[in-house]
């Protein structure tokens, strides 16, 4: 059986919580564009690392067989 690949822009943006039950991810929209923020909406609301929705979960370990 031949070894599986990671997609690699999957395994730049995710990674597994420390148990590895639930996945990491980064918020959006806190890359540019951010003059018009308020200060409170992105270090309150979007600094925070969230979780990755179940439903999408499945998917994200597809493209990380290892993870």
């Amino acid at each position: 059986m031949p070894k599986l690949k990671t997609r690699r822009a999957a395994a730049k943006r995710f990674r597994p919580t420390g148990s590895g039950k639930k996945i990491f991810r980064r918020k959006a929209f806190k890359n540019h564009l951010l003059m018009h923020k308020s200060s409170e909406q992105k270090r309150r609301r979007l600094d925070n690392i969230a979780l990755v929705h179940e439903s999408d979960a499945e998917n994200v370990r597809l493209m990380m067989p290892y993870m």
